[in-house]
């Protein structure tokens, strides 16, 4: 166990974590609502400090991250546990603590060391924290991102946007980039479903932004969920009120785990986000879960493909040093 970030003692042995927007008030031998932080006499311990439940080399694109580095790996690690509940997961078997601990799921411990010249060793230019919330192995993941730093490596965070603003800014001087996962534009929606609450995710989204990190949003379409027109115009409007720069992927959900039995999310309503966003005045937009030239990346000064994408590959000869090769017009990212 390592001693927890982020909480503060009371006189009873209480503890109050303030890591997420949960903001645990938790009692001495119990656990925050992510099941990996544990009150032990008084002070809060993270479980979960070095133990990797998966390490491997993906594409940063599977992120996803499209304006980040594009074409490069990205050296991809996660410890088990969230802190949402979501019924539709798809990383349920390593996000929810108590059924991978019932599973009894194999962690090998990794120290931060080791997972940065893996990076290094493989090429990586660098560390993505995802599968699960990097939120709730903030230890581990602060001090592996701080090393890669050193070491000339970028970190991507790949997260629901739920921690607190405290975290937030202990982390920027060594994150780079953050995909995040912006589920509905519904508090009750956010409520029932994630056991969560929107507005932290709204608001985090807005000062990640403020303090330089490159941030990109997903949104799983899910029907009868999420899916509606009035809540898709206003995801859309909301991210361009932050940056109408900021690219937006529209991902097709396939039924899993508690959702199992929701059909796959149709090819119209995924163009009706589409729609939406193009309206809202977003310049890149993305359909992604599905084979279609809507994740090629267009300029939007000419029109001209910048980026041809097909699965997790890309290519591109028209987009140099950040700009489109055509027109010369800006396109917002990180490069280099």
């Amino acid at each position: 166990m390592r001693e927890a970030l982020f909480y503060t003692k009371n006189k009873d042995k209480t503890v109050d974590c303030s890591l997420c927007n949960h903001l645990c008030h938790i009692k001495d031998g119990a656990n925050g609502v992510c099941n990996v932080r544990v009150n032990k006499g008084g002070s809060l311990f993270s479980l979960n400090y070095g133990k990797v439940v998966a390490a491997n080399v993906d594409p940063i694109e599977k992120k996803p991250l499209f304006h980040f580095l594009p074409g490069s790996k990205s050296y991809s690690i996660a410890c088990v546990g969230c802190n949402f509940q979501c019924g539709f997961c798809q990383n349920w078997q390593i996000s929810q603590a108590k059924i991978a601990k019932d599973m009894n799921l194999f962690e090998y411990k990794l120290i931060p060391e080791k997972i940065v010249k893996e990076a290094l060793a493989n090429k990586c230019p660098s560390i993505s924290y995802t599968y699960t919330e990097p939120t709730i192995y903030f230890e581990f993941a602060l001090d592996t991102a701080r090393l890669a730093k050193e070491k000339g490596l970028l970190n991507v965070f790949v997260t629901n946007g739920y921690m607190g603003e405290e975290p937030i800014r202990a982390v920027k001087p060594y994150l780079d980039a953050a995909n995040v996962d912006l589920k509905s534009f519904s508090d009750d929606f956010y409520r029932k479903i994630c056991k969560a609450s929107l507005k932290p995710v709204l608001d985090n989204i807005i000062l990640m932004k403020k303090l330089g990190i490159w941030v990109e949003v997903t949104t799983l379409v899910i029907p009868g969920k999420n899916d509606s027109k009035k809540e898709l115009k206003g995801i859309a409007q909301f991210i361009a009120s932050v940056d109408s720069s900021m690219p937006w992927h529209i991902s097709r959900f396939h039924p899993d785990f508690e959702f199992g039995e929701i059909p796959t999310t149709s090819m119209d309503s995924l163009l009706l986000a589409y729609d939406a966003a193009k309206t809202a005045g977003l310049k890149y937009v993305y359909v992604g879960n599905v084979y279609s030239d809507y994740e090629d990346t267009v300029c939007p000064g000419c029109g001209k493909v910048l980026i041809k994408r097909i699965g997790f590959s890309s290519e591109s000869d028209s987009l140099k040093k950040g700009k489109c090769v055509h027109c010369n017009t800006r396109i917002e990212g990180v490069w280099e």
